[in-house]
């Protein structure tokens, strides 16, 4: 074989080659004697089956093989030629050319990419300076009645009126589909928050308006991914009979009663530890604000126009790609049509992106040598801890959203964000 290998810069190297037939021949026999060894046929024993009978037999699948070793070999020269290690190479080699000709040789140009060559020095200069978050009285105060009104507890109403979002409504039901009551569809005295989402959608909404002693059927339709496949899909009637309303208690306050139930096994907590507890949640949420919608991008910024490096070009490419791919999710048809079979089209949409691209490469990879260097850290069980907080505040089932999370292989991208938070706020001091 005549190979060559050059670095076109300190991330990528090209390689040109030419695989000879006789290369290529003598890489099917290496693999048919082999094949001929273990594979059972019929009429012959084990491990006497003639190479011929395998070339026959496996000739396509042998001869890919064959090709795919001639490969190895060539990036097996490439590495001791220019003393790169395994864990240098990024991603799979990509193909500029790959041509067979008559002859049976087969001329090939392709590319290795390598972890680029970073030098961390100076990023401590980057940092943005702030202004640490003031808290306003109004806003305590907005807070801590937000707090009361949230904790305060359910009285049963004396008016006579109807039920309201907001409302507890304590209720029997009992569901059917075509006139047939199903497992789990019935209950007794149940107690449920209108407006807390519950209940499948359009339960509580229809009733909204019904006063205590009232009977009402309504009809709901079981969303087509509901956890339960015998009531996917299907729509039920439900009869209910509101027994009682409560509304919060307007008239609570907080006392020393709500501050234990607030701070259960603090027995030194007071209303101003509450208040205490408050402006620094203020302030953690103005600082977060700030964090994401400022110094982060800015600090972002900063470092990609500090440092200067060679980038892999096929981590651009996929990154390319990715750009491009959402962008298309959010064309019309007739946008992708414009698209469809015509190349100078697309390759002009694929370099409108390949600056950002560029930029999101080169970021991340500052990101990763940087929490190298700062040894940050972050663990599985934060990861989980995480997404179990994102899952509870927006009322979601924290197990089926790991689940996702897992199936679509988005953990490592959550994680990254973690360690990603951890630096940036070690280098800008928060």
């Amino acid at each position: 074989m005549n190979i060559t290998a050059i670095k076109s810069d300190t991330a990528n190297i090209l390689i040109t080659a030419k695989i000879d037939s006789a290369t290529i021949e003598k890489n099917i026999n290496k693999i048919a004697k082999q094949l001929a060894k273990t594979e059972q046929i019929d009429g012959f024993r084990k491990g006497k089956v003639p190479v011929k009978i395998i070339k026959k037999m496996y000739g396509e699948k042998v001869k890919q093989e064959a090709e795919s070793d001639a490969l190895g070999e060539i990036i097996e020269y490439a590495k001791k030629e220019l003393d790169i290690k395994d864990e240098d190479i990024i991603g799979e080699p990509t193909f500029k050319k790959y041509e067979k000709n008559s002859d049976g040789s087969i001329d090939i140009e392709m590319t290795l990419s390598l972890q680029p060559t970073i030098e961390l020095e100076g990023y401590e200069k980057l940092a943005i300076d702030y202004e640490e978050p003031t808290v306003e009285e109004k806003e305590i105060d907005e807070k801590i009645d937000k707090i009361i009104e949230q904790n305060s507890p359910f009285k049963k109403i004396k008016e006579d009126r109807a039920l309201e979002n907001g409302d507890q409504a304590i209720f029997d039901f009992v569901g059917k589909i075509d006139g047939v009551e199903f497992e789990g569809g019935s209950a007794k005295k149940f107690e449920l928050v209108i407006g807390s989402g519950q209940f499948i959608g359009g339960f509580e909404e229809q009733m909204v308006g019904m006063k205590m002693g009232e009977t009402k059927d309504i009809s709901v339709k079981f969303p087509e991914d509901y956890q339960s496949k015998e009531l996917a899909g299907k729509e039920a009637i439900f009869t209910i009979t509101l027994h009682t309303i409560k509304a919060k208690d307007k008239k609570s306050e907080l006392d020393e009663e709500m501050v234990k139930r607030l701070l259960p096994g603090d027995d030194n907590a007071t209303v101003d530890t509450i208040r205490e507890q408050v402006i620094e949640q203020i302030k953690s949420e103005k600082l977060s604000k700030l964090y994401n919608e400022e110094l982060k991008p800015k600090l972002i910024e900063a470092l990609v126009t500090e440092y200067e490096f060679d980038l892999p070009n096929n981590i651009v490419e996929q990154e390319i790609d990715a750009q491009v791919n959402q962008k298309a999710q959010t064309m019309s048809e007739d946008e992708l049509n414009e698209y469809k079979d015509n190349d100078e089209k697309i390759n002009e949409l694929r370099e409108s992106f390949r600056e950002d691209a560029k930029n999101s490469v080169k970021a991340t990879f500052l990101v990763d040598a940087l929490a190298k260097k700062e040894n940050i850290i972050v663990s599985d069980h934060e990861v989980t801890r995480t997404i179990y907080y994102e899952a509870m505040i927006t009322n979601q089932d924290p197990e089926k959203i790991i689940e996702y999370y897992k199936k679509n292989n988005l953990l490592p991208a959550i994680k990254m964000g973690l360690i990603e938070d951890k630096l940036f706020s070690k280098i800008l001091g928060i």
